[in-house]
């Protein structure tokens, strides 16, 4: 199971690695296949194309990865098959709280739900943040939640085959965006952090999760996501280096707050931001040692949003195009 694994992993980076061009690298995998054979009962399936309900396609331009069957099993096991579809996950008008109307009789299938949902976010950064914010109310599930996660459903229905796609851009640049939702939990106040990595222009690596503590200005939230998404910058890099991947180029770390971003750059800690003093020393010895460059991008070309909110339809597919989202069922 594991040698499966590893091969879509292995499929996933073969696309910044080798160049799609006609070259030929059958040596290199021979070797490979010898040395797992030798220590291993292995049979050649031959190319990748459906696994743990990963269906993969490949060609020339590049490989998309999607979940069209899981996410139709999931609409047909519910009943959903013949749902209106809507064009965003979850509506931005709509706080979701705890014990928020009537308990569920059957709490087990909200569970049950979830979890599959939560498998979905393999090849759906779309719906990142509206599953992560259902999975808060796994242990008491109520009516409100249930008609939330109803909704992705008739979401899902609308675009069952959006996938990935992994394409050779002519780069190995290793870009991370990080944004937060200042105190947007309308239940403790604490705010959502996230962040997504692209390496060679494609996306390999997102996050969405509430922070552990109340943060008191936007600057000291965005800061915290500042040092998780350095973190994950750092253990990517790493991961390619031990891969033999790419140059070594600095990681560009993208905030949209120029404040987070001064923080940063500044060598002095004031009185008001010693309680993010330990992220503060993180982030700066990256950004001295030249593992990292930070910069500054506007909130309309933030793509770290999409993991951060519920936003709009328009909005939701400007960042999934920017993401290398890509419907290989939809007409031409």
């Amino acid at each position: 199971m594991k040698i499966f694994v590893g091969e879509i992993v292995s499929e996933r980076f073969s696309v910044l690695i080798h160049r799609f061009d006609g070259g030929d690298y059958g040596e290199e995998k021979k070797v490979v296949e010898d040395y797992v054979k030798k220590h291993f009962k292995t049979k050649d399936l031959g190319r990748l194309k459906y696994f743990l309900g990963i269906e993969v396609a490949q060609s020339r331009s590049g490989i998309v990865t999607s979940q069209r069957k899981y996410a139709l099993d999931i609409l047909e096991e519910t009943r959903m098959m013949g749902c209106r579809p809507i064009d965003t996950p979850m509506d931005p008008n709509v706080k979701l709280l705890p014990r928020q109307g009537e308990p569920l009789s059957n709490p087990k299938r909200y569970r049950r739900l979830v979890g599959k949902l939560n498998y979905l976010t393999v090849t759906r950064p779309d719906i990142s943040f509206p599953v992560s914010v259902v999975s808060q109310f796994m242990t008491f599930p109520c009516d409100s939640h249930w008609e939330a996660v109803v909704r992705f459903l008739q979401y899902i229905k609308s675009a069952s085959s959006k996938g990935l796609f992994f394409e050779d851009q002519g780069h190995e640049h290793i870009i991370g965006y990080t944004n937060v939702n200042w105190a947007g939990s309308p239940s403790d106040r604490r705010s959502t952090s996230a962040y997504c990595v692209l390496v060679g222009g494609n996306l390999v690596s997102w996050k969405s999760k509430k922070q552990n503590v109340v943060a008191r200005s936007s600057a000291e939230s965005k800061y915290r996501a500042m040092a998780v998404a350095t973190c994950e910058l750092v253990w990517i890099k790493q991961l390619l280096g031990e891969l033999k991947f790419g140059e070594t180029d600095p990681m560009e770390l993208v905030c949209d707050n120029q404040a987070a971003l001064h923080i940063a750059s500044n060598p002095v800690f004031h009185e008001r931001t010693k309680h993010i003093e330990i992220d503060g020393h993180f982030v700066r010895e990256k950004i001295l040692s030249g593992d990292i460059v930070t910069k500054f991008v506007k909130s309309n070309d933030q793509l770290a949003d999409i993991f951060t909110k519920s936003l709009t339809g328009p909005r939701i597919n400007y960042i999934c195009n920017k993401l290398g989202t890509y419907d290989l069922y939809a007409p031409a």
